[in-house]
């Protein structure tokens, strides 16, 4: 029975071992795995070996797990009848007639329940959170039985090949190696999460990441806002336009007909050298987006009409904002400023817990930037819209809104937008 006992155990861990480096190679991330071999030493080439094959490794593991699930059935069931029949009075006719009835029903019970949790759920549970560094771990002993098992799963694999082959008309271990999106940022995710706070991410790191995230990025993300627009009436003069070009810095201004939401085109400040008598003379046209169109398709489009500037509209048709090829272009690139750009956008941390910010300030740039974990959403893109977002309304001066773990207190507040906040992130209970 002691002997029974020990392979009963070593059979649970087997299995354990099989069942987990089976999830662990389908969870494990490509790239990792391909650096990895990429490195030199005897590790890197085992790594090779097992990989090379797909299939041949999960028919590994499976044949692997399904003889320790054969040996675990055969000593456990044996195991379990005698001790029923130690626990029971045996001369009880009722007790033998339960032994003979039951004893497949409760011997496949609590065999199942023991290898489901000890073989199967935690060890592939763990496995797959801890895939890359597990596989590596266990790369050895996986060999060792990828080399013992090789031609049982060389059959094996023959045989499910041929079916395919046969009866469903596709190719069996025929696997392509390549990397989805979704790999590649789950790898960058990793090593930017290895850099400590104090350090500065690599720009080249942090312009992969942000190359990953474009083609997911809508016009809303980027433009600015309407309420930060500078436009002018059609019927202005050029000299007060002449003027509101000084003043601002800016190249471009657009031109409006009645009201904001009627804009006609733009006027750019070379066009001044030419001294017209009127704004309507030097206008040009504007290029209009919905503020739901991807990013990476209005590029497309100012760059094959050669335009520099696209108007934002909302799903009513009224202005929701601007944009440039230059805010575009600063998705991938980062905050590209020259002579002109204002960095009046307030960021400040008063004390450890305490930051006063200015409400147009990004969520995730906040996050970022200071590791508070700002609930993010589709909803909104700054702080400011994260508060209008959670109580409905613009808050009034000194007004103090909770959200989750942070408080905010609203230090300045127009009619139409929150200016500046403080947030105070509150102790966990």
């Amino acid at each position: 029975m002691d002997y029974s006992l020990l392979i009963i155990v070593l059979s649970l861990l087997f299995s354990a071992f099989f069942s987990g480096m089976e999830i662990a190679f389908v969870s494990a991330n490509r790239i990792h795995i391909e650096i990895e071999k990429k490195q030199e030493g005897f590790f890197a080439k085992v790594l090779t070996w097992l990989t090379e094959k797909p299939s041949k490794f999960i028919a590994t593991m499976l044949i692997g797990n399904n003889i320790a699930l054969v040996i675990y059935g055969i000593l456990m069931g044996d195991l379990l009848m005698e001790w029923f029949q130690t626990v029971l009075p045996s001369e009880s006719n009722f007790v033998n007639a339960l032994l003979t009835d039951f004893s497949l029903l409760s011997k496949t019970v609590i065999s199942t329940f023991i290898i489901l949790i000890t073989a199967e759920f935690l060890p592939k549970v763990l496995f797959q959170i801890y895939s890359n560094t597990l596989l590596k771990v266990f790369a050895f002993p996986a060999y060792f039985f990828y080399v013992l098992f090789s031609w049982i799963s060389w059959f094996v694999i023959k045989v499910s090949d041929f079916v395919l082959r046969v009866f469903f008309k596709t190719e069996g271990d025929e696997v392509q190696l390549a990397f989805t999106k979704l790999e590649l940022g789950d790898y960058i995710t990793e090593q930017m999460e290895t850099v400590e706070e104090e350090d500065e991410v690599d720009s080249e790191i942090q312009i992969f990441q942000n190359a990953l995230e474009f083609s997911a990025v809508k016009a809303r993300e980027v433009m600015v806002p309407r309420t930060e627009i500078t436009a002018v009436e059609l019927e202005e003069t050029p000299k007060n336009l002449t003027k509101l070009f000084t003043e601002t810095g800016y190249s471009k201004i657009l031109v409006y007909k009645e009201n904001i939401d009627e804009i006609i085109g733009y006027v750019h400040s070379y066009e001044l050298f030419k001294k017209p008598k009127t704004i309507k003379s030097i206008l040009l046209p504007v290029e209009f987006v919905p503020e739901t169109m991807l990013i990476q398709d209005i590029l497309n489009v100012l760059t094959k009409k050669r335009k520099s500037m696209a108007v934002v509209l909302d799903e009513y048709g009224g202005t929701s904002g601007i944009m440039t090829v230059e805010d575009i272009i600063e998705e991938l690139f980062g905050e590209i400023e020259d002579e002109h750009d204002s960095t009046d956008l307030h960021e400040e941390q008063l004390s450890e817990n305490v930051y006063k910010f200015s409400a147009r300030l990004e969520v995730d740039y906040i996050n970022e930037n200071y590791k508070l974990e700002l609930p993010e959403s589709e909803e909104y893109e700054t702080l400011g819209g994260l508060i209008m977002n959670g109580t409905g309304e613009i808050p009034e001066q000194d007004a103090e809104v909770k959200i989750d773990k942070f408080e905010f207190k609203i230090l300045e507040v127009s009619n139409t937008k929150i200016d500046l906040v403080s947030v105070h992130v509150l102790p966990e209970d």
